[in-house]
């Protein structure tokens, strides 16, 4: 499991900021009288830093903006950084200043003047922004020098920042896992490393191919039939409180090729992706057990691989869910829903869970309704889905309610078999919601997380660099601490 090197906290020394040699951030409000450490850099530069913060740039910038000095004149400094931040600052303004240093974070330590700000917000932002992927060079660096906040006081700093830390490792470690090739990331080596969550205090379970045979999970086992890789069921407790779990269940495919509805070539590298939903999940249940939660959580997560062989799956083969439905195979390439039917059938069935949101890269179609700005969000309960809504919102992560109705199912219904798993490209991830539904029994809450758009992104996003985003880590994790976690 990666690690991240905890920031350092010490009390706030003017002094300082002349001698530090990486680089310093400050803090300032056009028009409005400057902090102490940024009239001391001022001091320190001869004017410098005013003449910046008259600049018409700084003046027209928006909060959470700012501006780089290189090698100022009078400090040690390689770089002074001048955020733009109201004394009056909400949340989204604290959070973007902490993107912004993040952004800018390179091997060189930095220290940041925080003074009286509030040290987890702007430590969260900046770690989930600074984060490199360097697993695959030949000579992997560190990637991203030391963090040092100076503040007024430090007493309870660390403590207060311990979520934080937990969202941010969380977040890293499910960006990790998205970004390793699938060559070296396997069913069995995220089984692997999911094991070694026990040290956490997760209790962890690997069900294999026997186990789940036995148990009927034919729609799962099907996926994977064509795959040297054995397909797996992982499931991680997290019993931070007594009651029913939440279960909180993630699309694991290793890699997707189609299967014998192969994909083109042309950009199916990227289909190491398709476990984002079980990266997720395992982020999510470290940052649980890191900082602590006092809920009960179970995360679940099905472990396949899809590819072509003479033993895979083909279009027109029909295969028994666990729950007992004969599903039709039109499309191998919709198979993610096969592997999330009979993992929520088994939550419901062995768990007994008080609700279950799945997450899973479903859908090409949730890209063409929504891009890559914002997640699909279906649900058959409207208080879940607004709880998962707000906590997604003040967390700066996309989602947008989709509908469910039942007049979508006539796509899917079969000729042959109970159920189809795939009703063509009209209302493509509708459909999928509409199948996955029939495997969550009567009354159950349940959300489905369709994030295929958000996963993996080409551009910059508002917390990470392009690559894999870890969306949905501090969502679900805001989810948890506002409606799961005993009080």
């Amino acid at each position: 499991m990666p690690t991240l090197p905890p920031p350092d906290f010490r009390p706030f020394d003017l002094d300082a900021i002349a001698s530090h040699p990486g680089r310093v951030v400050i803090f300032a409000e056009p028009g409005a009288p400057l902090p102490r450490a940024t009239r001391r850099a001022d001091r320190l530069t001869r004017g410098a830093v005013r003449r910046a913060l008259a600049s018409e740039g700084f003046a027209k910038s928006k909060p959470g903006d700012g501006l780089n000095m290189s090698f100022p004149s009078g400090m040690a400094a390689e770089a002074l950084q001048i955020i733009h931040l109201p004394r009056k600052f909400d949340a989204h303004a604290l959070r973007k200043a902490g993107v912004r240093i993040g952004a800018a974070q390179d091997r060189r330590p930095t220290l940041i003047c925080a003074d009286t700000l509030p040290p987890a917000p702007l430590v969260e932002a900046a770690l989930l922004r600074a984060y490199q992927y360097e697993a695959q060079k030949a000579d992997p660096k560190p990637a991203f020098g030391a963090l040092t906040l100076m503040l007024k006081t430090t007493d309870g700093a660390m403590a207060a920042c311990r979520g934080a830390l937990a969202r941010a490792r969380g977040v890293h470690l499910t960006r990790d896992l998205v970004n390793a090739p699938a060559n070296v990331l396997t069913t069995t080596s995220l089984a692997d490393q999911i094991r070694e969550m026990e040290a956490l205090g997760l209790e962890v379970e690997i069900l294999e191919e026997e186990d789940l045979e036995r148990l009927g999970m034919r729609a799962l086992l099907a996926v994977g039939q064509g795959s040297e890789s054995p397909s797996k069921l992982a499931v991680m407790r997290w019993k931070g409180a007594a009651g029913a779990p939440l279960a909180v269940i993630g699309k694991g495919v290793m890699f997707d090729t189609g299967g014998i509805s192969l994909k083109p070539a042309g950009g199916m590298e990227e289909m190491t992706m398709d476990m984002g939903g079980a990266a997720v999940t395992v982020g999510l249940m470290q940052t649980l057990a890191e900082r602590g939660a006092r809920a009960h959580v179970v995360g679940l997560v099905g472990l396949v691989e899809n590819m072509p062989d003479a033993r895979a799956q083909r279009p027109g083969d029909v295969v028994r869910s666990m729950k007992g439905d004969m599903i039709e195979v039109i499309n191998t390439d919709a198979e993610g829903r096969l592997v999330l039917a009979d993992v929520l059938w088994y939550a419901q069935e062995h768990l007994g869970p008080r609700a279950m949101i799945d997450l899973a890269t479903l859908t090409g179609a949730i890209i063409v309704a929504l891009g890559h700005e914002k997640a699909g969000v279906f649900a058959n309960d409207d208080a879940l889905a607004e709880h998962f809504l707000k906590a997604a919102a003040e967390v700066g992560e996309g989602a947008w309610r989709m509908p469910l109705d039942p007049a979508y199912d006539t796509l899917i219904k079969s000729r042959i078999g109970d159920v189809k798993n795939s009703g063509g490209r009209a209302a493509g991830s509708i459909t999928a919601a509409q199948f996955l539904q029939r495997f969550v029994k009567p009354d159950m809450p349940w959300v489905h997380l369709d994030i295929a758009g958000v996963t993996l992104t080409k551009t910059d996003s508002a917390h990470a660099p392009k690559g894999a985003s870890g969306w949905g880590v501090r969502a679900l994790d805001a989810l948890i601490a506002a409606q799961f976690e005993r009080r």
